[in-house]
């Protein structure tokens, strides 16, 4: 199996950690120690080792990810001019992979989630990879552990295997972001899973899908793939690539391919979309303050989020707040308003502060 790692975002809600020179996939924001991409291509370990391995960026961002990867060949960072959403960066990634191995499997997930139990995901890997194997888009299905409104759904069909170990299942649809009555609803009912953007499929499998659905999307990616072997590889990639629709990899082949399957996953997952979402992968105090990083004095202070690249940090009498200190730019904010980050970044982009972005 092979694996392509996106990482082309710029993380705007984890600002003023994240910034356009080095956005979340390639910092600590979980204070762990490892950068959010080193930490998905660790847990990757075993299933897709450095040889096995692609990322998806931009230009900007291609020397920070052979900086952090160096397990990974140079040559395996793939640059895409801008960015085009899902479905025309999974797809340059098949041609690559496609002229190294025709019959290659690949897993394409983001760069920037976490998962607290790395052994549950490389077993659902490798079962996917199996069903993947038989033709098969498969998707991770992320467990529900709560009626979530903020992530796409997947309803399970009929079985595909159930020999005992991890299940596949055939998908019924796909759902959009739903209200809380129905989320609700798809949690009681059971069978429904979040759709944390993880697929796996044979490499021939997924052309031939953009092929059929997505043709406007793979024209242009065989004009590009016609130059692969030239000198003008990047010209022509460049001048194609300004015409390619922008369209996510769900809606351009995922809801309308013709054998579609989940395989579900328990494994204490995260896409870690903003600052309060720390608290659920961090291990909280006494008092259910999260600390991800840095030095902190609390005095009588509950079910705040801290983050601190430098300073000591103290607080005395607060509660359900989010402090991010980077040395040059301070965020506080109410724990439950943290979706507001994107706000502040826009009014300092309105503002012309693009030293702060």
């Amino acid at each position: 199996m092979y694996a392509v790692i996106m990482a082309g975002g710029v993380g705007t809600r984890l600002w003023p950690r994240s910034r356009e020179s080095r956005p979340k996939q390639f910092s600590d924001i979980t204070g762990n120690g490892l950068t959010m991409i080193q930490e998905t291509a660790k847990r990757l370990q075993g299933v897709v080792d450095g040889p096995e391995l692609y990322v998806v960026t931009g230009a900007a961002y291609a020397g920070l990810t052979t900086e952090q990867l160096p397990q990974m060949p140079a040559d395996h960072v793939i640059v895409e001019p801008s960015g085009r959403n899902t479905a025309p960066a999974i797809g340059l990634a098949c041609l690559h992979l496609r002229r190294r191995d025709p019959d290659a499997v690949v897993a394409v997930l983001p760069a920037d989630h976490v998962i607290l139990q790395p052994e549950h995901f490389r077993t659902a890997l490798q079962r996917a990879g199996e069903i993947a194997d038989q033709g098969f888009l498969v998707t991770l299905g992320i467990e529900p552990t709560f009626a979530h409104t903020g992530y796409g759904y997947i309803k399970r069909a009929e079985a595909l295997v159930d020999d005992g170990g991890l299940p596949a299942y055939r998908v019924e649809r796909f759902l959009e972001k739903p209200k809380r009555i129905a989320a609700e609803q798809f949690l009681a009912q059971g069978g429904y899973y979040w759709n944390g953007g993880i697929f796996v499929s044979r490499v021939a499998t997924m052309l031939d899908e953009l092929a059929r659905q997505a043709p406007a999307i793979y024209d242009r990616l065989m004009q590009i793939d016609a130059a692969m072997a030239g000198p003008d590889v990047w010209t022509v990639l460049q001048a194609v690539w300004q015409s390619v629709p922008s369209v996510s990899i769900d809606y351009a082949v995922m809801e309308g391919a013709h054998k579609v399957a989940v395989v579900p996953m328990q494994a204490g997952w995260n896409d870690v979309g903003s600052w309060d979402a720390l608290e659920t992968v961090l291990e909280p105090d006494e008092m259910g303050n999260a600390i991800a990083r840095g030095e902190v004095l609390l005095l009588d202070s509950c079910n705040n989020i801290v983050y601190s690249d430098k300073r000591l940090v103290a607080l005395i009498n607060v509660s359900n707040i989010v402090v991010v200190d980077t040395g040059d730019t301070l965020l506080i904010g109410d724990k439950s308003n943290m979706q507001r980050v994107k706000d502040v970044v826009e009014k300092l982009r309105a503002q012309g502060r693009n030293e702060l972005l």
